[in-house]
């Protein structure tokens, strides 16, 4: 049985491990309003902008434009985790990477094992686990959460957008956490290029589009989309930052509010197991005190 001065110190330590808890929980709370209210600003202007798009695109001859044709066949693709910089934000980053995982040693199992699946990893903990993995990571983006910049996410686009107007990856893959509330996120697998019409789209009815596609575009088509479409790969890396932050903020309020309540249970615990160590302890002096005078009497 531990002794009186080990089970005060383990309490003190439990103490100050609750306290960062409860600190580290305020920060995440504070991070995630300002997280999520940028989420919300962006939504609209990323979804509208790939609304105009797929409008555009029904316009013109696809075929004229490389980042909305798709490629006849898929010979190499580019997989995008988008993962935290910082842990002790639950069981975020792992799914990440089991998701990330299961698209590249999955979907992709016959372009990994020719070497046809190369990566960009975003965020600290994305760059540690598929470098240490053996992934063929060509582009290491950590730290980037630490200061978001939509400079950032246009780099990457940019980067990204230029290896497959080359011809060196035929698809863009894109896996992250998409903020939904404070108790949950969505692991998301997006195509980043070829642009594509979303599900929606394709499934709209004819008459219907046709009846919404009436409108008169100046310059051309042809010009708007040669400007939008760089523009909209940026948003939308942008976006996807902005939803993973927000995920991980929320992740991390909630790990830390149960390590929280761990530690209050484990404070609870240990603080019955002292005063019984400590009652036993006094039981244990007044025996032999008692003891003592009892031989002494003896004597």
């Amino acid at each position: 049985m531990p002794t009186l001065r080990e089970i005060r110190s383990r309490i003190k330590g439990v103490k100050t491990t609750q306290q960062v808890t409860k600190a580290m929980k305020m920060v995440a709370a504070a991070k995630l309003r300002r997280s999520q209210d940028a989420v919300l600003q962006a939504r609209p202007y990323a979804f509208k902008l790939k609304e105009l798009l797929e409008s555009l695109s029904q316009k013109v001859d696809t075929s004229q434009f490389p980042l909305l044709s798709p490629r006849k066949e898929v010979k190499s693709v580019l997989v995008i985790a988008v993962a935290a910089d910082r842990g002790l934000c639950g069981a975020f980053n792992s799914n990440l990477f089991k998701t990330a995982r299961q698209v590249i040693d999955g979907d992709y199992a016959d372009l990994r094992k020719a070497g046809k699946v190369k990566m960009f990893c975003v965020g600290k903990r994305s760059v540690d686990h598929f470098v240490k993995g053996g992934y063929d990571v060509i582009g290491q983006y950590g730290g980037v959460f630490s200061k978001m910049e939509f400079a950032t996410a246009k780099a990457i686009a940019e980067r990204a957008t230029e290896l497959y107007l080359k011809g060196e990856v035929d698809r863009v893959i894109v896996v992250y956490n998409e903020f939904k509330s404070l108790l949950s996120s969505k692991l998301k697998t997006d195509v980043l290029l070829p642009i594509q019409p979303s599900e929606a789209k394709e499934t709209k009815d004819p008459k219907r589009a046709k009846e919404g596609g009436d409108y008169i575009y100046e310059p051309s088509p042809e010009a708007i989309i040669n400007d939008l479409a760089p523009r909209h790969l940026a948003t939308q890396m942008w976006r996807v930052m902005l939803e993973s932050f927000a995920a991980e903020q929320a992740a991390r309020m909630m790990a830390m509010d149960t390590a929280t309540e761990n530690a209050k249970e484990l404070l609870r615990v240990l603080s019955i197991t002292y005063n019984r160590a400590r009652q036993g302890a006094i039981t244990k002096e007044i025996i032999e005190i008692v003891s003592g005078a009892n031989a002494l009497q003896a004597e």
